[in-house]
């Protein structure tokens, strides 16, 4: 893990787990950084630099799509 690179950062716990269901459903290898910390001690953020979403290099792009997607206001069809 380690060529991993961060390619996002989350203050709290509950904002990674959408995205965690959508990493694992493309089947992109990840992993967060401080995510057992702060399950503990979650007035650490700040002082930990928060969670990081670490993905391989290859993987950058696609990510970022998803990232983007749910960045992106809901839209009803």
């Amino acid at each position: 893990m380690g060529s991993f690179k961060t390619i996002a950062v989350f203050n709290y716990l509950h904002e990674t787990v959408i995205l965690k269901h959508l990493l694992e459903q493309e089947g992109i290898p990840y992993f967060f950084e401080n995510e057992m910390t702060l399950s503990v001690m979650p007035f650490y953020s700040n002082a930990l630099g928060g969670i990081k979403l670490k993905v391989h290099p290859n993987d950058f792009e696609h990510v970022q799509e998803i990232l983007d997607n749910l960045n992106n206001p809901l839209k009803i069809v």
